[in-house]
């Protein structure tokens, strides 16, 4: 959201750091980004500690945290494109005739601007979880034990491959098929509203 704001109204300096954050990281593989947080970061806090004289050591972190953070900055990139593009697809005669009754910017965008875009947008940002979940089999890369690791593991102790396999698909298909379930029922309701029904 954050990114999809600095670049629609054009914030000084921010508008260039969110395009070249979205350029770069769009322009790069999830795996790529995994490495290198995995890989960077701990060096990076381990320089400032000692810059700054804490005793503190990245291997404290567990693992996962760095997952998340990587997960995190590929996800914002490709989620601030679909916020924005849902935001710019509302028609701005809207936004004037907020202004016109006496809203200020942020009730505007709170009230009007938001809620249409996020209806706009729901179907792209549940394709994007969607792909974040079948993505988060490159945290086996790093160590991270997900569903696919955990049935490799599994497979590789009683040599049941295709059994194991066919359990890890299921249960990725389980959690797509829950996604999907949970934005029908949200794009339900928002169309009740745009409607002009009672949900």
């Amino acid at each position: 959201m954050i990114v999809a704001l600095v670049r629609i109204y054009r914030v000084p300096f921010l508008r260039g750091l969110g395009a070249a954050y979205v350029t770069v990281i769009r322009g790069t593989p999830m795996l790529m980004h995994l490495f290198l947080i995995y890989f960077g970061l701990p060096v990076a806090i381990d320089s400032f500690c000692g810059f700054v004289g804490i005793h503190f050591s990245s291997t404290s972190i567990p693992i996962l945290y760095f997952v998340f953070i990587a997960f995190s900055i590929t996800a914002g990139a490709y989620s601030g494109e679909v916020i924005r593009s849902g935001i710019l697809a509302v028609d701005r005669g809207q936004v004037e005739a907020a202004h016109s009754v006496g809203m200020s910017s942020v009730q505007t965008f709170r009230r009007i601007i938001l809620p249409q875009a996020l209806s706009v947008s729901l179907l792209n940002i549940s394709s994007e979880v969607i792909g974040m979940l079948h993505g988060s089999t490159l945290a086996y890369t790093v160590s991270i034990r997900e569903i696919n690791a955990q049935a490799n593991i599994v497979a590789s102790s009683n040599w049941k491959f295709f059994e194991a396999y066919i359990a890890a698909a299921l249960l990725f298909w389980g959690i797509t098929l829950l996604i999907e379930r949970v934005t029908a029922f949200l794009e339900k309701k928002m169309n009740t509203y745009n409607r002009g029904g009672v949900a």
